[in-house]
Parts: structure tokens; sequence; C-alpha cells
């Protein structure tokens, strides 16, 4: 029998390349997760593999250098930059001597620790209930016990039974939980909707400058900071559009339009956060645009850019229209400006949230794609995936 070592700040990270082109800053990025956990870093054990040992995940050679350098540094946890299985945690913590996580476990942590409102705090622990529910399965064998006693044994319940199901009925309540925050929010769309008001999402990678540029736009004094994941609440603030408001006879309410600072995503965002946060993210669907941030200093931005289309095709909103904004321009050097494409349409803006730089462009831009929203939800036209009707990105 086993019994899960205990947890700890000191950590060593290990990642193998299984020869993806992304590898070296997947590696950087599981620092940037580490350290903005709070944890020690320890170490690091990198290798090269053409595929994943079935027991061990790094192989029996790798897995002892590990437990040296765990042994040397008196390392608590190890963090692979993988997803291993229940058998592979299990084995790897009768080797290693400590416990092992994966990048999964991780990013559930993260969650866990910023978590802010009420309805946040139960998306993550939907999300960490459902991820435990895997590794009860040919997970840890004390949980095969029987419980027993005087007067009690017998065949009985199995602690693996007994936990399964304790685990199920906490994983309904919060469901329907959510399920019953998720109608208000629907109601609330429902009522803004009657009331003709337009809505934008902020979408992006972590660390992007979201909430940055949400706090330039709005003034709202969200929490933004230089880490990865510093904000899982979405803000809902409103913003005024002097021009929105002339087009419809210079009436202030129709100048409003309600901005959304959304949660970021990540490369490998794990499917259960994905599914708990269905909710949150069901407003990203149902916007009339999107600003798609993205930070234009990081070498990565593609593959950022790519990481963030398949979550928003996951949850429904790749066919929202789409307007790029490549933020951070004080660390590139590039001058603000806008882009457009064949049809004269805009697909882009250069800003510096930082600094402010290209705030009034994009302003601009949002004014010029909304108006034509408007008229087209005026006209009562259904969504046209014409160059007339929609932001193109390039």
């Amino acid at each position: 029998m086993i019994e899960r070592h205990a947890g700890g700040e000191r950590v060593i990270l290990v990642a193998l390349d299984f020869a993806t082109p992304d590898f070296a800053e997947s590696v950087a990025e599981l620092r940037l997760l580490a350290a903005g956990a709070g944890l020690d870093i320890r170490g690091e054990v990198q290798g090269k593999r053409s595929r994943a040992d079935a027991a061990l995940f790094v192989g029996s050679g790798k897995a002892d250098e590990i437990a040296a350098l765990v042994a040397a540094t008196e390392a608590d946890v190890v963090i692979f930059n993988h997803e291993l299985s229940p058998a592979q945690e299990r084995n790897l913590e009768r080797r290693l001597q400590c416990r092992v996580i994966d990048r999964t476990s991780l990013i559930l942590d993260i969650f866990a620790r910023r978590a802010q409102s009420a309805e946040g705090k139960l998306q993550v622990e939907l999300a960490q209930l459902q991820h435990l529910s895997t590794r009860l399965v040919r997970g840890w064998t004390h949980l095969e016990r029987q419980r027993g006693g005087v007067g009690m044994r017998g065949p009985g319940e199995k602690q693996l039974e007994t936990d399964r199901r304790l685990l199920g009925v906490r994983v309904k309540a919060l469901r329907e939980r959510l399920a019953k925050l998720g109608r208000q929010r629907r109601t609330q769309r429902r009522s803004r909707s009657r009331q003709q008001v337009l809505s934008v999402a902020l979408v992006g990678y972590t660390n992007a400058g979201k909430s940055t540029l949400f706090n330039v736009l709005t003034r709202a004094g969200a929490y933004a900071a230089d880490q990865l994941f510093a904000t899982l609440d979405t803000t809902t603030r409103k913003i005024y559009l002097p021009r929105l408001a002339e087009s419809a006879g210079a009436e202030p309410a129709s100048g409003e339009v309600v901005l959304a600072d959304t949660v970021g995503f990540i490369t490998r965002l794990p499917h259960d956060l994905v599914a708990a946060f269905r909710a949150t993210l069901e407003a990203t669907a149902e916007a009339d645009l999107l600003l798609h941030v993205i930070d234009s200093a990081s070498p990565g931005r593609e593959r950022q850019i790519e990481a963030v289309d398949k979550v928003l095709k996951e949850i429904g909103a790749d066919a929202v229209p789409q307007l790029r904004v490549y933020n951070k321009l004080d660390l590139t050097g590039v001058a603000p400006g806008v882009g457009r494409d064949e049809y004269g349409k805009l697909h882009s803006v250069y800003v510096s949230a930082q600094t402010g730089a290209g705030i009034e462009l994009l302003r601009e831009a949002l004014s010029e794609i909304l108006l034509a929203v408007r008229l087209r939800n005026e006209a009562g036209k259904p969504d046209d995936p014409s160059p007339q009707t929609t932001v193109f990105s390039t």
C-alpha cells in the first residue's frame, strides 16, 4: 500500500523534448507558471525521447537522475511539463520518494489560488474534482481497502467506491449552482440585448496585457500583473464611444458599450477548466465583437494566436467577429497604427496599453466596427460572413 507524499514549495521541473518545435518556449512557460504559483525552483531536468515510457514517462535512467537531484536539493515536489496518467504518477512517487504532479495539476493549483469571486471559486473547485476523479481510477492502492472495524467486518464498501460516490455528489451540486448562475447571467445578457447595448469581450493568451488594456479603456482599476493568470474572474464595465452616440442622434445611452475582461488562455489549457468555465465563457460566444489581445513582443505569438483560436472554437466563439490588438509596442519599438484587409475593413490595431500609445486608434476602430454591427442589427439581417459585415484576421 502507498500513501501520497505531502506537497511543498521546493520543486524540480521536468520537461521532455518529443521533437516539438515549441519545446524551449514551453519550458520557459513552465518556469513562469511555477514562479507565478510562488514556488521555489530548485532545479530542472530535461531530456529527449521519441515517445513517453508507459510506466515512468521518462524512463528508468532519467528517473534515477531526477531522484538524485531531488535528494541533493531536498525538493518536495517534482512537476512535469506534460500530462501524466494516474499510474505514472504513482510509479514516479514510489521511485522519487516525493510528490509528483503534472502541468494540468499546476495550472489548477494556480487557478485555485487566484479565484476571487464566488462563481470563480465554484468553477475552479469543479475543475479540480473532475481532474481528481481520473486519479481515483488506477490511482492509489490504499483507496481499495475495505472500511472495517468491530461489528463492521465483511464485504462493506471500499474506500475507493466511497470517495467516488462522495465526489460525484459534490460535482453534481457544483454543476447545479453554476447552472443557476449561468441562467442569471443569460437573463442579464437578454436584458442588455433588449436595450440594444453592444458587447465586446477581451480574449487572448495569458499575460498578453488584457487586464491592463481593460483598465486603460474603462478606468476600472482591475488587478493586473506581469504573471500568468493574474486574474481569473470576468470583470464587466461600460465604456462610452461618442461616435456611436452621434450616429444615433447624440443620445448618451446609445454610445455605451459593455466591455468584458475574460480569463486568459494557454497552450494545452486543461479540458476540465474549459468545461468548468463554460458558463463564464458563454459571454464571449455571445459578444458582438472580440478584441483578441496579442503580445507583439513574444517570439511565440503565432503559436499563442493558434492556442486562443482553438479554445474559441471549442466554446463556440469562433464565428464572432474578431479584431486583433497587437499590444506591448513599447517593447518592440513599432509605431501605433491600424491594419486593413483588401476590402478596406479593419482587422488589427497596434497599441501599448502600458504607455497609452494607440489607444485612441483602438477607440476609433471600435466605433467603426460597432457602428457597422449596429446598422446590421437594426436592419435585422442574419450574420453574413462577407467582408461587409465581418472583421477579418490576417
